[in-house]
């Protein structure tokens, strides 16, 4: 048997594990190491399996990923994101279809803080989603903005995805952050334009009549709540983007930054900044973990030289780079279904991108494709991870969900062909 066609099966089996609910990280881990004792022995597959991980995941770059989820935690929990969204409220609460606008403005905001998608959506499931009932929204509208609004975290700096996708090629996680600012912008920009679109096609899903009224002084109040995040945006992202400092010192400026202003605005509790240290906690575990498995599993993959053979034979097919992007983009699409975010990247990076690469595709303008194909994927059913993540805090049904999020979707069909298209959307800054 062939080392690429061993390399065939082990995916198939690595599959097999993934949807039989084995860990992915172990999942990728164990199969790994089962196809280098067979093709390189006992003693080499465990000096890997020894060495590898530890080598790989203690590089300086992985601190980005604790604190930046740390800061976002703090945020969440010590109710910065109910204050955006209030302040959105007053702001354009008036209009028709206003507090499903300011959902979606809320969870780009949001987003530059948390960096994730299920975060958006539980804290915008908790606080926008019942004031859009009270105020006779369709409960259609109301469970699709605020599911398909919870995508745009993966899109806007800071960025988990970025990360990842960043360390797994090598390609800088600063250039990723800003390609990303635009991208994510345009988001917000056609959900909005998708919202007020259904208000008018479909007048019932919004309120007859609006009832969101506040007077200018209150709309100065309620902004004056947000300037801790504002702060927060500006510094992570200006600081970047000027090259005052990196990304991993970014990071740690942000996680201080986020318990200094929690605490200054009295928000910061003993039990809030424990909770917030545990879920740091958790989500750096799994995530670690799944790194660790995928570099076991793609040291594998290049010693089979399978990711090398189908780069090779996809570039002799002579396809254009239009019918191969779009090749990718359906592969991601459905891979985004069934898979996590992160996973499907780890998974699937180590075959795809010299793939890219050998088409003369640019990597960054990629790694901003990529992330939003599988953004697109977790509101798409029947697995939308989103979908769900609202169903069990809002209550619900899904059927009603995935029945608000297709608009949604129309609108990413759009926004992903305009970024495919045209490129210097995402570069344009990195330039």
């Amino acid at each position: 048997m062939s080392s690429q066609m061993l390399g065939l099966i082990s995916i198939v089996l690595l599959l097999v594990l993934i949807f039989s609910r084995v860990w992915v990280s172990m999942s990728m881990a164990l199969v790994g190491f089962l196809g280098l004792v067979y093709m390189d022995g006992l003693g080499k597959a465990l000096t890997v399996v020894g060495t590898e991980p530890i080598s790989a995941i203690s590089d300086y770059s992985y601190i980005t990923i604790p604190l930046f989820i740390f800061m976002g935690t703090i945020v969440s929990n010590t109710g910065l994101g109910e204050d955006l969204y209030r302040a959105a409220r007053m702001w354009v609460g008036q209009v028709r279809g206003g507090l499903a606008i300011a959902s979606v403005a809320v969870s780009g905001v949001f987003a530059a803080i948390s960096g994730s998608s299920t975060a958006s959506v539980a804290t915008l499931g908790t606080v926008a989603y019942p004031e859009m009932v009270k105020e006779k929204y369709d409960s259609r509208l109301a469970s699709g903005c605020i599911a398909a609004g919870g995508t745009i975290g993966i899109l806007i700096p800071p960025s988990i995805g970025f990360i990842i996708y960043g360390l797994l090629t090598e390609n800088s996680i600063g250039k990723l952050f800003i390609a990303g600012i635009i991208p994510g912008i345009l988001q917000v920009v056609f959900y909005m334009v998708t919202i007020f679109v259904i208000c008018v096609i479909k007048p019932d899903w919004g309120p007859t009549a609006p009832k969101v009224e506040a007077t200018l002084g209150q709309k100065l109040s309620a902004a004056k709540n947000t300037w801790p995040v504002v702060i927060l945006v500006i510094v992570i992202l200006g600081g970047i983007y000027t090259g005052v400092f990196t990304p991993n010192e970014a990071a740690a400026v942000g996680a201080f930054g986020a318990i200094v202003l929690s605490f200054m605005g009295r928000r910061l509790t003993w039990n809030n900044l424990v909770e917030s240290v545990g879920q740091t906690v958790q989500n750096t575990a799994m995530i670690m973990l799944m790194m660790a498995g995928a570099y076991i599993f793609m040291r594998y993959l290049a010693v089979s030289r399978l990711p090398a053979v189908i780069s090779a034979y996809i570039v002799d097919l002579h396809l254009s780079k239009a019918t191969l992007m779009l090749s990718i983009a359906v592969f991601y699409l459905i891979t985004g279904c069934f898979l996590d975010v992160y996973a499907a990247m780890i998974l699937t990076l180590p075959i795809v991108y010299p793939i890219v690469i050998g088409a003369g595709f640019d990597p960054i303008w990629f790694g901003v494709i990529m992330v939003r194909l599988l953004e697109v994927g977790i509101i798409t059913p029947p697995f939308g991870l989103n979908c769900f993540v609202f169903n069990k805090i809002a209550g619900v049904p899904l059927k009603t969900v995935f029945t608000g999020i297709a608009p949604f979707l129309v609108a990413d069909f759009f926004h992903l062909l305009l970024l495919m298209l045209v490129p210097s959307l995402s570069l344009y800054l990195v330039k």
